[in-house]
């Protein structure tokens, strides 16, 4: 692992015993001695730390960044409030995703956050795409999730101010003297914040919150098990170049004001069949969730098929859900087959067993929208 690139936090993760694996061109935990299984538990029942370092975090820069950034993704960039935060897809010319985004209105530039696998094209994407006069700065800092029904209790004793933000909603403050940038967001379907944090000043920040009593580091294995029961597409698995924001389910990423008959409608890459299959609903499958019974985790790459054995689609993440109890899972099936409650049949080791398509999240979200 000598050539991978590390967080701020690997001297951090190794003196906590961490498994480290490569992931995305980085050395990064996977779990800790606490184990998987443990470490997901904890964060459903209290609070868990993770280092998203590997993210990149960029500044989109010029005289209309909201303008420039709707260019190139569906979503209501220019009517975002300043202080807050909303979901975006950069799309292709044929309607498929490339990578999917937090972007922030910053007021006079935006604060993008971008998936680690995609960070370099993602970059060199909106370089080569955005208007004359824009740029995009990539920042050198540590990426801290704090995650859990008990994260608001511990940064109520750190950083109360952060505690009177709402889901989705990002702003700048202090925790123990250190300039942070946080936003009231995450991946696991709990209420939580991400940290933004200057790299030298990482290390400090992560052991002054696990010094809290609730806290816990987790690694990537129980992000992907809360992710997955949370619903969350993965960029690469659930979501990538061959699939449209309408078939992974995600219109609500298209704003209303980029649809035909809203304020600015299309004016992004693929704009003419995302917005065809939007409004005509011909596209011919969904993603959807997928609960089963027993214990057999229903792996990605999975195939299923229908009550009369065709083969009719495939698992595109999946893996036992500690806190569901039962296998969960996401994939892709024809639009007719999509409905809650059809049963599929997913073939594990020779054998076919039962799944049912199932809402998403398969978890009661947690998210603080405001009392």
């Amino acid at each position: 692992m000598s050539q991978l690139n590390r967080t701020p936090l690997h001297d951090l993760h190794v003196e906590l015993g961490a498994r480290m694996v490569p992931f995305a061109g980085y050395e990064m935990p996977v779990q800790y001695p606490l184990g998987v299984k443990k470490e997901h538990e904890h964060t459903r029942a209290a609070c868990g730390l993770f280092d998203v370092s590997h993210m990149g975090q960029l500044l989109l820069r010029g005289p209309a960044p909201a303008e420039a950034l709707e260019t190139l993704v569906p979503a209501d960039i220019i009517g975002l409030p300043e202080g807050m935060q909303r979901y975006a897809l950069f799309t292709n010319e044929e309607g498929g995703i490339l990578d999917d985004l937090m972007a922030v209105n910053a007021g006079d530039h935006l604060y993008l956050v971008v998936n680690a696998a995609c960070k370099a094209q993602d970059i060199a994407h909106l370089r080569a795409h955005l208007p004359e006069g824009h740029e995009i700065e990539v920042l050198d800092r540590g990426l801290i999730a704090l995650q859990g029904p008990k994260a608001a209790t511990v940064m109520q004793r750190l950083c109360p101010a952060a505690c009177e933000m709402i889901f989705m909603q990002h702003g700048h403050f202090e925790i123990a003297g250190i300039p942070v940038w946080v936003s009231r967001s995450g991946y696991t379907g709990e209420d939580g914040f991400e940290i933004s944090v200057a790299a030298e000043q990482s290390d400090a920040l992560a052991r002054r919150l696990l010094a809290e009593p609730e806290v816990e580091a987790i690694g990537l294995g129980a992000r992907d098990s809360l992710r997955l029961e949370a619903g969350l597409c993965l960029y690469g698995h659930d979501i990538d170049t061959t699939t449209t924001p309408v078939e992974a389910g995600l219109i609500w990423a298209i704003g209303k004001s980029r649809r035909h008959g809203g304020e600015r409608p299309g004016g992004f890459p693929g704009a003419e069949t995302i917005l065809h299959q939007v409004e005509a609903k011909d596209h011919s499958r969904k993603r959807v969730g997928l609960l089963g019974e027993g214990r057999a985790p229903v792996r990605e790459g999975t195939e299923l098929y229908d009550a009369e054995g065709n083969l009719i689609g495939i698992v595109t993440s999946g893996g036992f859900g500690p806190s569901v109890g039962k296998p969960v899972a996401l994939g892709y099936v024809p639009v007719a087959l999509a409905e809650v409650g059809t049963t599929l049949f997913a073939e594990v080791r020779g054998k076919r067993l039962p799944m049912v398509v199932s809402p998403t999240p398969f978890i009661a979200p947690g998210y603080y929208r405001g009392k």
